[in-house]
């Protein structure tokens, strides 16, 4: 839908316009991304409890305006 996707990495909810792998719906365990606060290299944690972080602040700003210019 948006040119984004939720990763919870470091202990946060982040959000990043990396590729996932084909045909994954979320990053796998593992995974190293960039998100749209400009952390780089952000190991990704696909584990049940990882879901539940608090979302990163600043990732779901830009997220936010992502999602409202796609909006129209």
């Amino acid at each position: 839908m948006y040119k984004f996707y939720w990763v919870p990495a470091n202990s946060a909810r982040h959000a990043s316009t990396d590729r996932r792998p084909e045909g994954a719906l979320v990053y796998p365990s593992g995974t190293a991304v960039t998100t749209l606060c400009g952390e780089v290299d952000l190991v990704a944690d696909n584990s049940e409890l990882a879901w539940l972080w608090a979302t990163c602040p600043e990732c779901y700003r830009v997220a936010l305006r992502i999602a409202r210019a796609a909006d129209g």
